[in-house]
């Protein structure tokens, strides 16, 4: 079990997004926004604040944690190498969705999980739009969870023949041969599609939407809420080479499905990087 509260932390996501992101929401000056590794990789005003906000809080909260800020890191990238050496750390995204944030849309999250000696132990999902939590805690299982205390525990769809699945895929980050042929190959699927917010895709796979997920860019902010709370709503979780996925791995591709079969299905007939 994680050394932090994880009904505390996600009361914190919610606070710091109630201050520093809604108000933002469609009334972004433009001179705040800001492109860092390419014209679709964006920061903002709310990006910067709400990681400020939170990461304040959890330094005084829990003052023997470090915190890995997506931000952070992008100012500072050695901030990165202190997780893989931490007894506890947490993660942050305070904007997952940027881009999605910064063109007025409503599909956007924010992000945390807890990281114990090299072991992701809790991942939390906040939807500010819809007010809610996906969250999980290793060996617990996978919950939505409202403000109100009400809760509804997650289980990933069914397993479906392949012309049947739905897979939300980020192709962005690969190699150009490679986004050809996968390009392609989802043609072999009911529906492909891509949110461009990581957050969301792992909400709508765990909460049994979906039956695949697929990205490339492996930063831990981005994926390491999402893949326990999916491991923990039953789905198989995978990288490319079908090795475990861990905080500290950066590379290596990674496929999420609704259980093995599937997984070797996909990626065999559909992910062949």
């Amino acid at each position: 079990m994680p050394e932090i509260d994880v009904i505390e932390l996600a009361d914190i996501l919610r606070d710091a997004a109630r201050a520093e992101i809604l108000p933002r929401f469609r009334r972004l000056d433009p001179e705040t926004v800001h492109t860092k590794s390419s014209p679709t990789d964006l920061v903002t005003e709310a990006d910067t604040e709400a990681e400020k906000r939170i990461t304040a809080v959890l330094n005084r909260r829990w003052p023997q944690a470090v915190v890995i800020g997506e931000e952070a890191v992008s100012a500072d990238p050695g901030v990165l190498q202190r997780l893989a050496g931490a007894d506890l750390a947490v993660t942050l995204d305070p904007v997952d969705g940027t881009a999605n944030f910064a063109a007025g849309l409503p599909l956007y999250a924010v992000m945390a999980a807890v990281v114990a000696r090299g072991e992701t132990v809790a991942g939390i999902i906040y939807d500010p739009m819809g007010d809610d939590w996906v969250l999980a805690e290793r060996g617990a299982g996978a919950f939505l969870r409202r403000p109100d205390g009400e809760t509804r525990r997650l289980r990933v769809a069914e397993p479906v023949p392949l012309a049947q699945m739905v897979a939300h895929v980020s192709i962005g980050f690969l190699p150009p041969h490679a986004k050809v042929q996968v390009l392609g190959n989802l043609a072999k699927l009911a529906i492909s599609a891509n949110y461009r917010v990581a957050g969301h895709d792992y909400r709508t796979f765990a909460s049994g939407h979906c039956h695949a997920v697929m990205f490339n860019k492996l930063m831990p902010w981005d994926h390491l809420p999402g893949t326990l709370i999916s491991v923990e709503a039953g789905a198989c979780v995978r990288k490319f080479d079908g090795s475990a996925y861990r905080p500290s791995d950066l590379g290596g591709g990674l496929l999420l499905a609704t259980d093995q079969d599937s997984w070797s299905l996909l990626r065999r007939e559909v992910f062949t990087v």
